[in-house]
């Protein structure tokens, strides 16, 4: 509207002092209709490139990178990370929650953004194309939408279990062998969700019970437990343990840079995790945080998964599949209801901090 007046006040003032007054004061007019003009489009301009977003980010720091380094590629809006694991995040956003520091919470699987969601941390948004999106990557109430998903896996070694003269496992059962003995390495769920999903994983399989009973009884061949959901992928790459147990796209990245691993889904079947993002109550870059989860969640950002080799899988159809990826609907995985992996969270893994890792 403001640009618009302004040309119209320029042709009217051009016909009139064409018309009525010496040319020099004419040009003079015209220069500072041009000048105020040329202002304005400046300041339009000027607040499209201040336009940032601040991210808690639980994709690890590469991949967030990546990620985030397109979306301000392609629509202006600057966005910063701080890399928090799931744990430390929420319990950051928690601290926060007066006074936000951050405008986005974009990672970390959905049952933590379920308990964000009760403990009255996030707000709801239902742009962009959330009703079109699976009821198994949104909440029902705009809380939080999933934007890309990967399967449990293991990884191996293929070297190190030749040097130790050892069988691919091919099931959780398998790890259980004792020549695996310190050669393990998986998450720690105090500051993991990574780690949460197996133990989820193994509850829904076996049952509570035999779940625990089995961490138990894999404890000798565990190495270490580790505080990322990635660091697994990094000890198993170059040799410092023969198996890794972690989400896949860490695996995939290191076969694509030369690592001697081989990914294995074990045949009970697996969880997958659906990383979600959330906006922060009072976020104090709404409009641009909520163009970064439309973006998230659109042909152009789901491709940037593929292009940009994060080996993560897309939740729309038609987007991009990386290469050596197989298709997510051709393995073996288990249903675990999100609600209820979310409302047990806190208590199974106390319960894990009490019975499992004392015994480690």
């Amino acid at each position: 509207m403001k640009v618009e007046w302004k040309l119209h006040l320029f042709q009217s003032a051009s016909q009139h002092y064409s018309q009525e007054v010496p040319m020099k004061r004419w040009i003079v007019v015209n220069l500072l209709l041009l000048l105020s003009l040329s202002l304005v489009f400046a300041s339009g301009a000027k607040e499209r490139q201040e336009q940032k977003v601040v991210v808690y980010s639980s994709v690890d720091e590469a991949n967030a990178k990546k990620i985030l380094d397109a979306f301000t590629a392609d629509t202006g809006i600057k966005a910063s990370f701080v890399h928090l694991s799931s744990g430390p995040a929420l319990a950051r956003i928690k601290a926060e929650i007066n006074n936000p520091q951050a405008d986005v919470w974009m990672g970390a699987p959905s049952e933590n953004h379920i308990v964000a969601k009760e403990e009255g941390l996030t707000m709801p948004y239902k742009g962009g194309v959330f009703d079109a999106m699976a009821l198994q990557f949104k909440d029902p109430d705009g809380y939080w939408r999933s934007f890309y998903m990967n399967p449990m896996a293991f990884a191996v070694n293929t070297e190190v279990l030749k040097r130790l003269n050892a069988p691919k496992p091919t099931s959780w059962e398998d790890l259980l062998n004792p020549v695996y003995k310190g050669q393990i390495q998986m998450p720690n769920p105090q500051s993991s969700g990574t780690a949460y999903n197996i133990i989820a994983s193994l509850v829904v399989i076996a049952g509570e019970e035999k779940a625990f009973e089995y961490m138990k009884r894999l404890n000798p061949n565990i190495q270490t437990y580790t505080s990322s959901g990635t660091g697994p992928s990094k000890a198993v790459a170059v040799g410092q343990c023969a198996i890794g147990i972690q989400f896949t796209p860490a695996f995939f990245e290191f076969i694509e840079n030369g690592y001697p691993l081989e990914v294995i889904y074990p045949k009970e079947g697996v969880w997958f995790e659906a990383p979600a993002v959330s906006i922060l109550k009072g976020a104090k870059n709404l409009q641009a945080a909520q163009a970064l989860v439309d973006w998230l969640v659109s042909k152009k950002g789901q491709d940037v998964f593929t292009d940009a080799k994060t080996f993560f899988y897309p939740i729309i159809s038609g987007a991009k599949l990386g290469k050596g990826m197989p298709p997510f609907e051709s393995l073996k995985t288990i249903n675990v209801d999100a609600k209820w992996a979310g409302e047990n969270k806190k208590r199974l893994v106390d319960r894990w901090v009490k019975e499992v890792l004392p015994a480690k």
